[in-house]
């Protein structure tokens, strides 16, 4: 009579989840094709390419105070050739400490800024998720995007990019 109950059990477990609905959303084509997403990734490339001009404008100052002293430091006195050296060393610890500040993973500014400025967008493009969901009765979604996939294959039936897309854009 047990083996009959933990049969039974068994069988319905196994069909209630075979019978749950499954899709997907490729979030990477969610936040290529979202306005908003586009404008602050947009913003943080700007942000970025501010950041690198610096970098790039430190970088040359450097090379160019490098060349000058490999010109000048036969003719300079031991005192001066010293002093030098420390002003090159001082500006390319500057340099390196720059781009530690701003470029370092995960603790670099740009990727602070990243996380700031997608977390609202990222909240939006969940619920939406779960509202379409809910609406299609799917107990659950998963992310196929090319990047770092969750899903290696899916049935294009069962992807709702485009109705989550829809409804963040048209709020529907």
């Amino acid at each position: 009579m047990k083996k009959a109950v933990l049969l039974l059990a068994i069988v319905l477990m196994t069909g209630s989840v075979f019978a749950q609905k499954i899709g997907y959303v490729n979030s990477q084509t969610i936040l290529e094709q979202l306005p908003e997403a586009i404008k602050v990734q947009s913003d943080l490339d700007a942000m970025i390419a501010n950041w690198q001009t610096k970098l790039d404008s430190m970088n040359t100052d450097l090379q160019q105070a490098y060349a000058s002293y490999q010109q000048q430091a036969g003719n300079m006195p031991e005192d001066k050739r010293q002093a030098t050296e420390q002003e090159i060393l001082l500006k390319q610890q500057r340099l390196e400490q720059y781009r530690q500040s701003k470029f370092a993973q995960p603790n670099g500014e740009v990727f602070i800024r990243q996380e700031q400025m997608f977390e609202p967008i990222r909240a939006k493009i969940i619920e939406a998720i779960k509202a379409v969901s809910k609406k299609e009765g799917m107990s659950f979604v998963f992310d196929k995007t090319e990047t770092l996939p969750l899903i290696l294959h899916a049935d294009d039936q069962y992807d709702i990019t485009f109705e989550v897309l829809n409804k963040l854009k048209r709020g529907k």
